[in-house]
């Protein structure tokens, strides 16, 4: 794959291009070989690139996507060296407002280019749509929830309340803003700023929950590692889990198969049972599905 191609593989993707938070290309699944290092999103008037590798051709691909930009119409374009220390983005053209936002399916999301991870992950949208599409009415428990995005689409679809845990304050107050600037009620919103691991007690408080969100990080320096700490969160779940509630387990590791979570239920909480694998959006292209994102729907 040259240059040329990965030019046709982004304006096809861009054809139909809207406000929509949008993959145009990915190169983390390995399928694109010769640019596995590279992808490039379509938010809204900002074209975003991020490059997880250094390499001599940098220069070139950041000239090919300026010009793909400026034809489409993008008003800025952002690069971010996922390489270097603290990921920073460099504005190639263009300016950033103090707010910016991602939309999603009717919802938007407050974003910030000064942060590693700019605050959704686009991978998740068809998660994010089913727990909308299950959330009326339902008590949920979302662990590891980041900024909150399965919370506003399930209080968007009059979920009954929502209990928010992860131990990054900043990430729970960005949260906060996702609700208000949906217009969303957070009376019946929860944003606790605990570790997990360590807080079960008080997650206990609010239970039964009829739906329990699982998607943690694979790997967070000193508070969570899949490898050994998500077993510890599904030996819980009978505790914490109403009758016939529904779990959604995620996993974005490349080193662990789908086997390494079926096995971890089958041995710590069998009640549940596999219902369906979701499956991954079609611009996230992998060489391998077991690879990928993994999102599973399991009912107990």
């Amino acid at each position: 794959m040259n240059l040329d191609d990965l030019k046709l593989v982004i304006e096809s993707n861009l054809k139909n291009k809207d406000i929509e938070y949008r993959r145009v290309f990915h190169g983390r699944g390995n399928f694109y070989d010769d640019f596995s290092y590279l992808t490039v999103d379509s938010i809204d008037k900002i074209f975003f690139a991020q490059f997880y590798e250094k390499n001599d051709f940098q220069e070139d691909i950041e000239k090919l996507l300026e010009e793909i930009a400026i034809r489409y119409d993008f008003k800025s374009f952002v690069v971010q060296e996922r390489f270097l220390k603290n990921a920073p983005c460099k504005i190639i053209y263009g300016t950033l407002k103090e707010e910016e936002f991602a939309f999603e399916n009717g919802l938007k999301y407050l974003i910030n280019f000064s942060n590693k991870n700019i605050g959704i992950f686009p991978d998740m949208k068809r998660g994010r749509e089913f727990i909308k599409s299950i959330a009326k009415n339902k008590n949920i428990l979302n662990l590891f929830s980041y900024t909150c995005a399965f919370s506003v689409c399930a209080v968007s679809a009059d979920a009954k309340k929502v209990v928010n845990v992860d131990m990054a304050k900043n990430a729970l107050n960005i949260g906060r803003i996702n609700h208000r600037i949906n217009d969303l009620d957070t009376k019946k919103v929860k944003f606790f700023p605990y570790n997990i691991l360590k807080s079960w007690s008080r997650i206990r408080k609010e239970a039964p929950y009829d739906i329990i969100i699982i998607d943690p990080p694979s790997f967070q320096k000193g508070s969570f590692a899949a490898t050994k700490d998500y077993e510890k969160i599904i030996k819980r779940l009978d505790e914490l889990a109403s009758d016939n509630c529904v779990v959604l387990s995620c996993l974005n590791a490349p080193e662990l198969d789908t086997n390494f979570i079926k096995e971890l239920f089958a041995k710590n909480a069998p009640k549940f049972a596999f219902v369906k694998r979701l499956s991954n959006l079609d611009e996230f292209l992998s060489n391998n599905d077991e690879k990928s994102l993994k999102t599973w729907f399991l009912r107990e």
